[in-house]
């Protein structure tokens, strides 16, 4: 039976849907992390309009933290797995430094088309509900270094039964 993962936000839930036939790694990281637990608490730290909102750094759960958003992760990295999906809105993609197998915990999902990404970040998967929660989180306003203005919470990353969400 294949799993979704739903995502509870202060702006409301999204379910998101994996690809383990093309990035297997990544699918098991972020449900293994999800079903820690890892992801409660944290924030979307990076939202930029018609690129993507970014969320996933355990650095986030601590506001005393903020000048070093960005930077946090599990403790580990995994293996770039690129492939052939294209970097559309509502993608689910791993975030990482330089170094292509640099990804750890953070992840983007895709408010516009940003193709260029393709073959150079881990698509892992894609929104099937609450396009309208990506949308209000990805305008809302931003400060310098696209930090939103209002926190946007993260409160649980879900690992549930596909079609067991109405």
């Amino acid at each position: 039976m294949s799993e979704q993962a739903l995502i509870a936000t202060s702006e409301g839930e999204m379910v998101l849907e994996f690809w383990p036939e093309v990035a297997p790694g990544h699918v098991e990281n972020f449900k293994k992390l999800a079903k820690q637990g890892f992801y409660d608490g944290t924030c979307f730290h990076r939202v930029i309009k018609g690129f993507m909102i970014q969320g996933g750094d355990p650095l986030t759960k601590d506001e005393a933290n903020q000048s070093r958003w960005g930077t946090g992760g599990p403790g580990y990295q995994i293996k770039a797995e690129f492939n052939d999906k294209a970097h559309e809105r509502g993608v689910l993609s791993m975030a990482r430094s330089q170094d292509p197998n640099s990804a750890g915990s953070q992840f983007f999902i895709c408010h516009g088309d940003p193709r260029f990404l393709d073959k150079q970040y881990t698509a892992f998967g894609k929104l099937i509900q609450g396009d309208d929660v990506l949308e209000k989180i990805a305008t809302t306003p931003t400060k310098p270094g696209d930090r939103p203005v209002k926190r946007i919470n993260v409160e649980s990353i879900k690992i549930v039964t596909a079609g067991s969400i109405q």
